[in-house]
């Protein structure tokens, strides 16, 4: 059985380099990943990359979502890839082909995750955005058009809501990653928050999530360390025994 750490990905969604080694020291012993998004990328560089690593026993996940032309992709793709990550994650919506180019060329052996449909989606927006009805009244259906592209083209897995994450490891199955974010705890309250296909961490793991991203609930908290605590037990109690 997995230890319930390893399920855990913290984002550091923060905008410095000292800001975002704080909570890397603070939840190195509670978190298995740490994930640095554009924000922190653009802001500080590789330097955080290494910094974690000196750090923390933690993986680390580049959260790019690479979306460009496959050429401009493979480039930037195999920049990052040579930093030693474990993961980073790519846009299905340029098709099989873009995920196949980064499959083909991968001599870290990154795990390529998709993104299928963001969780601060609803139907709403994606009607706006012209979407068939199909899609809108069943966002589900998208999720699983999307994922399927990224296992066929040869991708580890993908980046879905908890909502959609059971279906997922239904049609594809199970050694077909499922990372989950837009996870918020029962207990936590957050203010303004752009999410709108949550779920908490119980759910999640109980649907098949082999990762969750968990973020403001911890770093809003008055006490990050205990935050992540009590995470970790909803997870402890969801494991599948």
């Amino acid at each position: 059985m997995r230890n319930p750490r390893d399920y855990l990905i913290f984002p550091l969604d923060l905008p410095t380099y000292d800001e975002a080694i704080r909570y890397v020291d603070l939840l190195k012993d509670h978190v298995g990943i740490f994930k640095v998004g554009l924000e922190l990328f653009v802001g500080v560089g590789p330097k955080i990359l290494h910094a974690i690593r000196d750090r923390s026993a933690a993986g680390i996940f580049l959260d790019l979502k690479f979306h460009d032309i496959p050429a401009t992709v493979k480039g930037a793709f195999l920049a990052a890839s040579a930093y030693g990550i474990a993961f980073t994650t790519v846009h299905c919506d340029e098709g099989g082909g873009l995920l196949r180019t980064m499959v083909e060329n991968n001599p870290s052996g990154t795990k390529i995750l998709a993104v299928t449909v963001l969780t601060s989606l609803d139907s709403e927006t994606l009607k706006e955005l012209g979407y068939q009805e199909r899609y809108v009244s069943n966002i589900t259906d998208l999720v699983l058009r999307k994922a399927r592209i990224a296992k066929d083209a040869g991708c580890a897995g993908v980046v879905c809501s908890g909502l959609e994450v059971e279906a997922v490891k239904a049609q594809l199955g199970k050694d077909f990653i499922a990372v989950t974010p837009g996870i918020r705890p029962a207990w936590s309250v957050v203010g303004k928050d752009d999410q709108k296909r949550i779920i908490t961490p119980y759910q999640a793991i109980q649907r098949g999530a082999d990762y969750i991203v968990v973020g403001r609930p911890i770093r809003a908290s008055e006490n990050p360390i205990e935050a992540a605590k009590k995470v970790l037990h909803e997870i402890e109690t969801a494991i599948p025994q």
